[in-house]
């Protein structure tokens, strides 16, 4: 890390470790902000963005069965910034058989433990605040059995990590977060900051929030992970949305050398403004994004129900029809289980919605099938511009 790239505007200070290398330290929050006419124009449009989002959350008659949706999307884009390659329908399909009946990626079950991990954390949010030990309890989560589960599951570092391409050392990093020491220092004042009254707008508290535990980097590793589990806890916190829908995963994906370029100039150079307006551009767009794919799935929902109403369908086949957004990649034995009912009657069920094209065998086994319904995928993974 290079001391000449933080100038005086910067939030913190590098200084100079004892055995040589160079660390940041950065400033409690909140930064002096400028207001500028585009910084509150951006902030008014995810504002409205946000309530619209909200509003439709309030519509939903049983919200499990599409925030179910979400929330495994979310867990497929967040994982994939760190380089895992599970899709949406591997993750479906491994939840549905847990069985060996498909080659899965090796990293499922680190998009499975993210899944686990939000889930766990907005239980949490009954009766513990978001808070630095329930961020431990997040990162035992997500690193419980895999690949990172030898780098302290559910503890905060003992020792110095850095930032930087592969290969590189403390010495040549990009950039070396806090020592130890500083770094509970800053943790205990992000806590408190969290918990603190404060008249900024919720969006921008957020945005300062995601910027300053990234800085702190706390974990020797899934501090990303980590970080994008507390913004959808603190919106759910804060009451900002009734149900999880805001996930600003895809986002960042989309756009990720801008998301740690404008990481970094804060750190570096102050520059707080190119920040905001980068996450609430984010927080509009995937508001705009998450009312759109609810409005599909909804009216898809509706479709399918209307489909089986005339033909005077059995009331246990039209909550299988709507146990389909909840898992659209399952079997026979899991919808006997949920709908309560023998084998047999599941298996009537699931060749009716075979025969109407609802769903179809994707193993082409005669044992151990398993059925898929294509149309909600596609409605959950769908690009935005092109379901426009």
């Amino acid at each position: 890390m290079q001391p000449d790239h933080f100038t005086a505007t910067a939030p913190g200070q590098a200084i100079r470790q004892p055995v040589g290398y160079w660390a940041f330290i950065p400033d409690p929050l909140p930064p002096t902000i400028s207001w500028s006419s585009e910084l509150i124009a951006l902030l008014s449009a995810a504002d409205r963005a946000l309530g619209q989002l909200a509003g439709w959350g309030h519509t939903l008659p049983n919200p499990r069965l599409l925030t179910q949706l979400f929330i495994r999307r979310e867990a497929t884009l967040s994982s994939r910034i760190e380089g895992t390659r599970t899709s949406l329908t591997d993750l479906y399909t491994y939840d549905a058989v847990q069985l060996s009946l498909f080659e899965f990626p090796e990293d499922v079950q680190e998009v499975r433990n993210y899944v686990q991990a939000l889930e766990h954390g907005l239980a949490r949010l009954a009766e513990l605040p978001v808070s630095l030990r329930l961020m431990r309890e997040l990162h035992a989560q997500l690193l419980s059995g895999v690949r990172g589960d030898h780098w302290a599951p559910g503890e905060f570092r003992r020792s110095q990590n850095w930032i930087g391409p592969a290969g590189c050392t403390l010495s040549t990093a990009v950039f070396v977060p806090p020592p130890v020491e500083a770094m509970h220092t800053a943790l205990d004042q992000l806590e408190k900051f969290i918990h603190a009254p404060s008249q900024l707008p919720p969006l921008v508290r957020l945005a300062l929030i995601h910027y300053q535990f990234e800085v702190i980097h706390p974990f020797l590793d899934g501090n990303g992970r980590v970080g994008r589990l507390l913004i959808s806890l603190l919106l759910a916190d804060w009451r900002l949305l009734p149900q999880p829908l805001l996930y600003l995963s895809a986002y960042f994906e989309g756009n990720r050398p801008t998301y740690y370029e404008r990481l970094l100039a804060i750190s570096q150079r102050g520059e707080w403004e190119a920040w905001l307006i980068y996450f609430l551009e984010g927080v509009r767009s995937q508001a705009d994004d998450g009312t759109h794919r609810i409005r599909r799935l909804q009216a898809l929902q509706a479709t399918y129900r209307e489909q089986f109403q005339t033909a005077r369908a059995a009331a246990r086949l039209l909550q299988a029809v709507d146990l389909l957004f909840e898992q659209p990649i399952f079997t026979v034995t899991w919808l006997s289980d949920r709908l309560g009912v023998n084998y047999p009657t599941a298996q009537r069920y699931v060749q009716q919605l075979e025969k109407e094209g609802v769903v179809w065998e994707i193993t082409g086994q005669a044992r151990n099938r398993v059925y898929q319904a294509e149309a909600i995928l596609q409605a959950i993974e769908m690009d935005q511009a092109a379901g426009a």
